[in-house]
């Protein structure tokens, strides 16, 4: 690319197709009326798959949750548009039931008693292994796949991607509330799940060989029934070519959604360009990547967190963070486009805060309080 082509306005260079990426997002389901939790997963999703075909719709571990899966996907219009398809294909097949489709952490309202576990046999083993761990597990995320052929490219990328994670969860916060309950954390859904003993940061991996052993040995001690039960908010998928990011709150919106997957995308581009290039990640101790994700989730993205992508782990804001990251992940944004979309959304967070902050501002400026929570966050029926 010469000089002149790369100061014009709106340029793409068009090197290689971009990277796949895919979504998954899980939803609370909460019965119209009461907008509490609602127990209708089954049929909701049998309904679903007649809207969307089964393989983007499943249940999960709470009979009050639905996920979502998208196809593989290439561009951002492609991506916001296949997200949009989804929502409101999921959110017509809970109408069915009497249920709205809300994108929260957890359940704004909820629950009397322990929640029950879908009677599946997987979810049944997790309950026979894990005791009350299970209870309240019915948290919901976004979980972003980016396509990485290469397995030992995969793993060391993960490496450049570990010290990310507190930031990325602090930036789609969105699960103040549990059981109708302010929890005082932005995104108490990352707290719940944090009880897994194989959820949390990855540790930092030497190759693909001591991947696999550590994953076998957690399998070994019972700590995860299968490889698929690595809980990590970063890790090379179990079933798929791709890296899978896990530690995000599932989002309000579908526009920011697409945003949020888009900067992934940009980031595990960045991440594997390092490995290339024989950068070494920087080997961050893992209780501090722990205590940067805690700090995270209890203050979203106000305030400083430690700088775990560097070495020190020096404190800083938020706003610098974000300003280390862009600087990282711009070249691979513009290369496909995707620049003015994530800024915008980056410029959002800064001003209007996470959906954590959404939901507390709904909850204060309305006089129906959690139940105006639960209408503004469902997705609305065309």
């Amino acid at each position: 690319m010469t000089p002149a082509a790369a100061g014009i306005p709106g340029f793409r260079p068009e090197a290689t197709a971009p990277p796949t990426v895919g979504v998954e997002e899980e939803f609370v389901l909460a019965d119209r009326r009461s907008r509490s939790a609602a127990y209708r997963s089954l049929s909701v999703v049998r309904a679903a798959h007649t809207r969307l075909g089964g393989p983007h719709a499943t249940p999960e571990l709470s009979p009050s949750q639905v996920e979502t899966v998208s196809a593989v996907c290439r561009t951002g219009a492609e991506l916001e548009a296949e997200i949009l398809r989804l929502r409101s294909g999921a959110a017509a097949a809970a109408a069915e039931y009497d249920c709205l489709l809300v994108p929260s952490g957890v359940a704004v309202l909820g629950r009397s008693g322990p929640p029950p576990v879908l009677d599946q046999a997987r979810y049944r083993a997790l309950a026979r292994a894990f005791g009350p761990v299970v209870h309240g597990q019915g948290v919901n995320s976004c979980h972003v796949h980016v396509g990485v052929a290469d397995r030992e490219e995969a793993v060391q990328a993960v490496n450049h991607l570990r010290g990310w994670m507190p930031l990325l969860l602090a930036l789609t916060a969105n699960s103040p509330y549990c059981d109708g309950t302010d929890t005082g954390y932005a995104s108490w859904r990352s707290m719940v799940w944090s009880r897994w003993p194989s959820a949390g940061p990855p540790p930092y991996l030497r190759g693909s060989a001591h991947y696999e052993w550590i994953v076998d040995r957690l399998v070994a001690t019972g700590a995860a029934m299968d490889p698929a039960m690595l809980y990590w908010h970063v890790r090379p998928s179990a079933h798929l070519p791709t890296i899978e990011v896990r530690v995000a709150d599932v989002i309000p919106d579908a526009g920011v959604t697409a945003a949020y997957a888009l900067l992934v995308r940009a980031l595990v581009g960045h991440a594997v360009e390092a490995v290339r290039d024989g950068e070494r990640a920087p080997e961050v101790p893992d209780p501090l990547l722990r205590a940067a994700c805690w700090q995270a989730a209890r203050h979203g993205a106000s305030g400083t967190l430690p700088g775990t992508h560097t070495r020190d782990c020096a404190p800083l804001a938020v706003s610098r963070l974000i300003e280390d990251l862009w600087k990282r992940i711009e070249p691979h944004l513009s290369r496909h486009g995707d620049d003015q979309r994530v800024s915008d959304w980056l410029s959002e967070v800064q001003l209007a805060g996470t959906g954590s902050a959404r939901q507390r501002r709904v909850a204060e400026q309305d006089e129906t309080g959690l139940r105006a929570v639960v209408d503004d966050l469902a997705v609305k029926l065309e």
